[in-house]
């Protein structure tokens, strides 16, 4: 992957050539090509009988078609509802019909998985498997074989009415306590889609006018990265490329072959990156970057100072989720200044931080966030009238995370309201656990979580990436944790299980701690 130091002028020299193009692989698109497949998206849709409110789904690793899908429902109102293709059988059919999604685009080979579940009533559109998704994922390219979705598509003219007013996709939450939720939004009318345009440009630097050349690292079923890859593709003269699963050395060539300028990582993208041997890290030139924005988990301090002190002061960090958008923000000229926040509110957004008791807390005391941001529009969850008042306390909406803001007014994450072990009445996080666990030489990764307990409530339990024993891990932890905070349950694994997102499958997590968990 290392490119010749005697090619890097040459490779500068025509980086204006894929300026305004999409590539995937070996495959490349100008953006006034996909618009004009995405229209014939749009024609199509509308020639079956779809109206603007209407849903399809979508199950498909990162490709050109999964963005013609997009761009062409979008353009006629329909939304677009992203299927983890991770997920089971199961819990994808339950987004087909919570959706209400007539059609679905699939990735041929992901038939065997999905196909027998997909009810009759459902069109089915075969997308090819392409090349380079089949390589990343060792899977056999598989070629569509009932309707194929560029004969579909090329069937029809395209579109040339006017275009809805701008939405979001149906993004579905994890379900790790239930079935997964749709957050619906409503579409960005008037002055709203400019507050839109606001937030993005503010939280990932993506800004019409600007050079924006960029890879869309992470899986788009993921609302980040889906949001991220949207906004992207529609800014004038921009490269985006969409890498099929991340790849650290392959990302840095990438950086230095086409000179990208912005990017947007999760923690356990920037973990890998530097694990790389300082030797691979030296090869690449990386100094295109201006925006390096990260989120979607929280990052400990030490890491993102490995990165500054790697990528330079380009490293920013945001904070929201499906239900509220990025309305906290840490632009990369103030994160060396603030290694353990999230940032600042946005000039838009309200920020709350809320007590036990109800009452707003004070600088520095841990409570439930709750933010929205002004003239964004606002969301409901899917078939589920009256659930996202659950979440709201007034028009403020919680994302279940829990945190304090400091004298400054930097947002401070804690942990996951839902993830707090309550054992024997005393608060613990799995993030103070999980630190030290990452802290112990030869940890290469850790979750913990709560377990019920007779006689506590709940214990610590922990799930841990690492070649050391539970001896081991306990020793090293009894002179970095309370005692009471050590876990009672290890259970030892090669690797942990993380969507391609970065995101722990914790449903995964939990089974692997009871059924394999060895010692009390």
């Amino acid at each position: 992957m290392n490119i010749p130091a005697s090619t890097r002028a040459d490779i500068r020299e025509s980086t204006n050539q894929v300026d305004g193009m999409v590539l995937a692989g070996e495959r490349k698109i100008s953006q006034t090509c996909l618009l004009e497949r995405a229209a014939r998206v749009a024609q199509a849709l509308l020639d079956k009988g779809y109206v603007e409110g209407d849903s399809i789904a979508v199950i498909m690793r990162n490709d050109i078609a999964f963005l013609e899908a997009m761009l062409g429902a979008g353009m006629i109102g329909v939304y677009v509802a992203p299927v983890n293709w991770h997920a089971t059988a199961a819990e994808a059919m339950h987004i087909l019909s919570d959706s209400g999604a007539r059609l679905v685009a699939i990735h041929a080979d992901l038939m065997d998985k999905f196909g027998l579940g997909i009810p009759n009533d459902v069109c089915v559109i075969q997308v090819s498997t392409p090349p380079e998704v089949a390589e990343a994922y060792d899977v056999t390219p598989a070629v569509a074989t009932l309707e194929d979705w560029d004969k579909w598509r090329d069937a029809h003219q395209p579109y040339n009415g006017q275009p809805a007013a701008p939405r979001s996709n149906i993004i579905y939450t994890s379900g790790t306590t239930g079935a997964p939720k749709g957050v619906v939004r409503e579409p960005a009318v008037g002055s709203m889609a400019g507050r839109v345009r606001d937030v993005i440009s503010l939280a990932y630097g993506i800004t019409p006018g600007r050079v924006i050349r960029t890879v869309v690292t992470g899986p788009m079923y993921h609302s980040v990265p889906n949001v991220y890859a949207l906004h992207a593709v529609r800014t004038p003269g921009a490269l985006v490329i969409l890498q099929p699963r991340f790849d650290a050395e392959g990302l840095l060539a990438m950086i230095e072959q086409y000179r990208l300028t912005h990017l947007h990582l999760v923690p356990t993208m920037m973990v890998r990156l530097l694990k790389l041997p300082h030797k691979i890290r030296a090869r690449y030139d990386i100094s295109s970057l201006q925006h390096v924005v990260h989120g979607a988990a929280p990052c400990p301090p030490e890491l993102r100072a490995a990165m500054i002190d790697w990528f330079g002061p380009v490293i920013g960090e945001y904070y929201g989720a499906s239900e509220t958008g990025p309305g906290i923000v840490l632009p990369p000229n103030e994160a060396p200044e603030h290694p353990g926040s999230v940032g600042r509110p946005t000039p838009w957004t309200r920020l709350e931080i809320v007590n036990k008791r109800g009452k707003p807390c004070a600088t520095g005391e841990i409570g439930e966030i709750y933010l929205k941001i002004d003239n964004y529009p606002s969301f409901e969850y899917r078939n589920l009238p009256g659930e996202a008042d659950r979440v709201r306390r007034g028009d403020l909406v919680s994302a279940g995370d829990l945190g304090f803001i400091d004298a400054q007014g930097y947002l401070h994450l804690r942990d996951r309201k839902t993830d707090m072990i309550i054992s024997g009445g005393v608060n613990i996080y799995p993030s103070d656990v999980e630190a030290a666990l990452l802290n112990i030489p030869g940890v290469r990764d850790a979750a913990v979580l709560g377990l019920p307990d007779p006689e506590y409530g709940e214990m610590v339990a922990a799930c841990v990436a690492t070649d050391l024993d539970e001896q081991a891990l306990r020793e090293a932890l009894s002179g970095l944790l309370a005692r009471f905070k050590i876990p009672r349950r290890f259970h030892i694994m090669d690797a942990l299980p993380r969507e391609d997102s970065g995101k722990i499958r914790k449903k995964v997590i939990r089974a692997a701690l009871i059924q394999g968990g060895n010692k009390d």
